[in-house]
């Protein structure tokens, strides 16, 4: 692996900063109302954070058609660096129309407050089957990422952007730690090698012991939930952060494991999207990433362990981060403890396998899930925010 100032080189070599300097902000600012613009949706507004803070390193801005489609048919931006997700601004035809390329827009969040630039650079259709069949592996609508990419409009704008300000997250300012400040931490604590954690989902036991499996090999465990755009459906982000908080108080080594928020929006993307998460990981610092049973998956669309496999077809130092790969965890009622089938002698009727749906149908009934899933300060928590009465 490839080392630098703060241990592991970026993403391309070094870390992308498009955070507008106080000079830069005022004269945008001085132009906004001039110049033509576009309102971001929640996950626009996610991508233009983490491209601004480097955490989609090496971007500097929303995708060019030639790296867009050498993105969706061959998982590499067009100089060969290995990138499996396209990041892109997409509007209708009628915005794009007066928009001319060489200009600059303004980039709005949904209140219409002035947050970002575009240098527009190129403006271009794309075939939105053709992309949604390459990184989502189907054109089922009922898949949320093939249904983004086909509510949205039929032209992407691309070119450098600029976020005019890093605010403070409103819900989680203390763990708001971007990479700049994740790696300065991890070389302040004399971490060479940490494993980092994506979840969507609060924590169960199946989590808590491949996190710890994991950290018995590494210096420090850098968990990082999601809390950009999700689904509907998804337990909110507020209520799995609370699970975190719980789980370090009472259950992990806290000087080994950081907690931090990731601003990115679920893609759910499967194979294609661990690639993405391990690729973020290692901007952040991480010089590992844990890539448990179908990771980044949605119903049964992707194979169990798709997203492990997906790793072999690249060469290690074109990743520069290396995956763990962790099979399903079940509590095994024989030897009493949390392990997967490398470790237990059970039969099938010895293991207890809960998934997230489970559990919300278990809360809804009023009944708690059992501590061999659960731990129950964290079923609590769930049930608490669920507004479910528990007997």
């Amino acid at each position: 692996m490839t080392t630098h100032v703060d241990g592991i080189a970026p993403h391309g070599g070094h870390l992308i900063n498009r955070l507008a300097s106080e000079a830069e902000r005022q004269e945008f600012l001085a132009q906004g109302d001039q110049l033509p613009r576009v309102q971001l949706d929640e996950r626009a507004i996610s991508d233009l954070q983490m491209i601004a803070i480097g955490g989609f390193s090496p971007l500097m801005g929303f995708m060019e058609q030639a790296d867009y489609e050498q993105v969706v048919t061959e998982m590499r931006l067009v100089n060969g660096t290995v990138w499996s997700i396209p990041i892109t601004l997409s509007v209708s035809q009628e915005q794009a129309d007066p928009i001319k390329e060489g200009n600059w827009v303004r980039l709005d969040d949904a209140e219409g407050r002035f947050i970002g630039v575009l240098e527009l650079t190129q403006k271009y259709h794309y075939n939105k089957a053709h992309e949604v069949l390459n990184v989502y592996g189907t054109d089922d609508i009922k898949h949320p990422g093939v249904k983004v990419v086909y509510d949205q409009g039929a032209v992407n704008l691309a070119g450098p952007v600029w976020l005019l300000q890093r605010d403070p997250h409103p819900l989680f300012p203390q763990y708001q730690i971007d990479p700049l400040f994740s790696r300065a931490k991890f070389k302040e604590l004399g971490w060479q090698t940490i494993v980092g954690f994506q979840t969507r989902n609060p924590i169960h036991r199946a989590h808590e012991y491949i996190q710890k499996c994991a950290l018995e090999t590494v210096d420090g465990l850098f968990l990082h939930p999601l809390v950009g755009a999700t689904k509907s459906d998804d337990i909110p982000a507020d209520v799995r952060m609370r699970c975190y908080e719980i789980m370090l108080e009472h259950y992990f080594p806290q000087d080994r494991v950081m907690l931090a928020i990731n601003p990115s929006a679920m893609r759910y993307a499967g194979p294609r999207e661990a690639i993405f998460h391990a690729l973020i990981r290692k901007n952040y610092g991480c010089t590992h990433f844990i890539v448990g049973r179908d990771h980044a998956g949605v119903g049964d669309y992707y194979g169990t362990y798709d997203a492990q496999k997906i790793f072999d077809q690249f060469e290690p130092q074109e990743l520069g981060i290396q995956p763990m790969k962790f099979e399903h965890a079940f509590y095994c009622t024989r030897t009493q403890q949390m392990a997967t089938t490398k470790t237990s002698p059970s039969k099938l009727e010895e293991r207890i396998h809960l998934s997230g749906t489970k559990v919300r149908e278990m809360l809804r009934r009023g009944e708690l899930p059992p501590p061999q899933f659960s731990r129950p300060e964290v079923a609590a928590e769930l049930a608490k925010a669920m507004q479910v009465p528990v007997a």
